[in-house]
């Protein structure tokens, strides 16, 4: 009778994301490190630090792929990392308590974060994203977008990605945003470029700025290029061509927004 041999089969080994944890509250970092340890065994924590200037140190020694930064701390905020080395080649999350212009500002740059308390699916998720697909091209301007917006609280420019491709665009420039289906268009005079965000994520993060204006349910415009509208055939011309429609039920909101 013949014995079966042992077939032995060996499974890819998941590789370990080295990760730094900083946060200048003893109690916060007890309790990432411990959600961490729970929900995200992919991830192995090298040090815990509760300054910059630790941080520093330790990413330095360690050189970790990924760094949970508080973005509020004494001295120094989780943004100005980017002053202290020439080149940032581990990826950010950053953490913080809840604050809505400070999300905004998280939005703009498209840097990942979490807030306080920490949302354990959100957590996953953006483990998840660093273990998917680590991008630092143009790190070191995303964070410096972030500091900029936070520090002087402006906005003047957005980072997006198109077609993988990282760009930073001044707001200035965008002359319209179409949506198509689950992505959108930004339109401007140089260019298109084809973003896969939904126009509610745009009119949610212009808001503060009156200048852009929705206008229908497939369009953001800037009315600073606007050059004439059709009242009959609800349509608006922009520069470069560009020919947005207006809906009849924000007509009179557009028109308003046109006086001010």
């Amino acid at each position: 009778m013949k014995q079966n041999k042992g077939i032995n089969i060996s499974l890819p080994q998941v590789k370990k994301i080295k990760a730094i944890l900083v946060d200048d509250e003893e109690s916060a970092r007890d309790v990432l490190q411990n959600l961490l340890l729970r929900f995200c065994p992919e991830v192995e924590l090298l040090a815990k630090c509760e300054n910059i200037t630790a941080a520093v140190e330790a990413i330095e020694k360690e050189q970790p792929d990924l760094v949970f930064l508080d973005i509020e701390m004494p001295n120094y905020a989780g943004y100005e990392i980017v002053n202290f080395f020439k080149q940032i080649n581990f990826d950010i999350i950053f953490v913080t308590a809840y604050n809505q212009y400070a999300v905004r500002a998280f939005e703009i740059a498209a840097v990942d974060y979490l807030l306080k308390p920490i949302d354990i699916q959100r957590l996953k998720n953006a483990v998840a994203r660093v273990v998917q697909h680590r991008d630092m091209e143009q790190q070191a301007q995303r964070l410096s977008l972030l500091g900029s917006t936070l520090q002087h609280k402006q906005m003047e420019n957005i980072a997006i990605s198109d077609k993988g491709q990282q760009h930073i665009l001044p707001l200035e420039h965008i002359i319209a945003i179409e949506a198509q289906e689950s992505y959108c268009i930004i339109h401007t005079a140089a260019r298109q470029h084809i973003v896969s965000k939904n126009l509610k994520h745009f009119e949610k993060l212009l808001e503060p700025l009156p200048r852009f204006i929705r206008v229908h349910k497939s369009w953001i415009i800037n009315k600073q290029f606007l050059q004439h509208y059709s009242k009959s055939e609800l349509t608006i011309q922009l520069s470069n061509g560009i020919v947005s429609k207006l809906s009849k039920y924000k007509k009179s909101e557009f028109e308003a927004a046109i006086l001010v």
